[in-house]
């Protein structure tokens, strides 16, 4: 039995990260961490989970968590797990951070975007990037998983076999990615209220979004030479799902069967990356609820680019699902235990 400890289980992250693991058998959370709602019953804050749990929110003590705790979870804002892991924590414990705070190899990067000091730069070298597509392996090693962000998982997973196989020109790469209004979290916002939103859809973070860098870190280990992109979100008024749409230049003629086998050679062993046919676009609603990403392409001729599109659940696979996912290579299990669930619809 895996013992299983969420800091900020009450946020949306958090939340599913609790409704994933009360599905599995082989896992027992002793924790919720919660600064808002310490000593009130989990279930009467999200009544999905009502009879699954009886158990209070605790206070976000990452400490004290580790002495009971085989795995934890830092589903909080950036700067909560720099500025309280330590190595005696990782000694008792494996952590999954689902922040930004070890994502980002150069701490002066992470200080420029995050606007915020890194208070432990000294683990962030042996801090895993928990894409599991590319990182398997050190995954499996690993005692502090960088859970990627959202935007990036799907961004990359979108474009990396066209970027690592050298068919586009990298620098010529913009991403165009939309999602829902879970991506910016539980906190009361003006500008996700429900009339702020509804019919309506705007870019934001124009040419300054805080994943910019994570993508571009990425997309440079696999183009082997610095990648710079052009990066716009876009809020639209559903609770879930990314789109992503890219776009390339091509640098030499290819076919569409040529970058279809591509895609499927790159992909072919990923139980959660499917490659749809050439042409047919990603869906949000195809994958909502589902730790699964589809991605698709299409080549444009006339303009010699191609276009390169790819859908996740941001709450799933942009999140809590590839925590878990990460959760189960740590632990020697099958990489799809407990994530089996196949997507909602309608």
């Amino acid at each position: 039995m895996i013992k299983a400890g969420i800091i900020g289980a009450t946020g949306y992250a958090g939340a599913e990260l609790v409704r994933l693991l009360l599905q599995r058998e082989d896992t027992e959370i002793v924790w919720y961490g919660s600064r808002s709602y310490v000593g009130q019953d989990f279930a009467s804050i999200y009544r999905n989970v009502t009879h699954a749990t009886q158990e209070a929110c605790r206070d976000d003590d990452m400490a004290a968590l580790a002495g009971i705790a085989d795995v934890i979870f830092t589903a909080t804002p950036q700067g909560y797990c720099a500025s309280n892991i330590t190595e005696e924590i990782l000694s008792k414990a494996k952590v999954i951070d689902l922040s930004a705070d070890f994502r980002i190899k150069d701490v002066g990067i992470y200080e420029q975007w995050y606007q915020i000091k890194h208070a432990s730069p000294q683990f962030i070298e042996e801090a895993v990037y928990g894409l599991p597509e590319i990182n398997r392996q050190k995954i499996r090693d690993a005692r502090l998983i960088a859970n990627p962000g959202c935007y990036p998982t799907c961004s990359f997973l979108t474009v990396y076999p066209l970027v690592k196989e050298g068919l586009v020109d990298p620098n010529t790469l913009i991403i165009d990615a939309k999602s829902g209004t879970s991506g910016a979290g539980r906190g009361a916002k003006t500008n996700n209220l429900f009339c702020e939103v509804n019919e309506s859809m705007k870019a934001y973070g124009v040419a300054s979004h805080r994943h910019t860098p994570e993508i571009e870190e990425q997309l440079s280990y696999a183009a082997g030479k610095p990648v710079t992109i052009s990066f716009t979100p876009h809020l639209v008024p559903m609770n879930r799902g990314i789109l992503v749409t890219a776009y390339a230049t091509l640098t030499r003629s290819v076919t569409t069967e040529e970058v279809k086998a591509l895609y499927d050679r790159y992909y072919q062993n990923e139980y959660f990356v499917r490659v749809l046919d050439p042409g047919v676009p990603p869906e949000t609603r195809w994958v909502e609820g589902s730790n699964f990403a589809d991605v698709s392409f299409r080549i444009d001729p006339r303009t010699n680019r191609i276009v390169m599109m790819g859908a996740i659940d941001n709450m799933v696979k942009g999140a809590a699902g590839q925590a878990m996912q990460n959760m189960n290579l740590m632990f020697g299990l099958p990489e799809n235990t407990g994530l089996k669930q196949i997507p909602v619809f309608p």
